[in-house]
């Protein structure tokens, strides 16, 4: 069942979308909907019998690294570029204030 585009489906395209369409852009949108269908009505005529379903173009999907174990840097380094720190940690403004009993 072909959709026809007419002045009543680009009115209710205009409507769902909240939009406000010149004459022109009306024409043009019913131009390029046409084109997109019958781009569309072309891929359903494909001979699709002997292609399997994918759900990915590629074979490798979720193509994750092993995990290992590796050196990272060292709690030194990563604490020379703070501000300010104790021996072991950053020391940071106090973000939440917690209420003791």
């Amino acid at each position: 069942m072909p959709i026809t585009i007419d002045n009543g489906l680009i009115s209710y395209l205009e409507d769902l979308s909240y939009l406000s369409l010149t004459d022109e852009e009306k024409q043009r949108l019913g131009g390029d909907l046409r084109a997109i269908l019958e781009g569309m009505d072309c891929l359903g005529k494909l001979d699709t019998e002997n292609v399997p379903e994918r759900s990915h173009p590629f074979d490798d999907v979720n193509a994750f690294r092993s995990d290992e174990v590796k050196e990272s840097f060292g709690r030194e380094l990563i604490l020379k570029n703070a501000p300010h720190t104790n021996a072991e940690m950053f020391i940071v403004p106090q973000a939440i204030e917690i209420e003791q009993e």
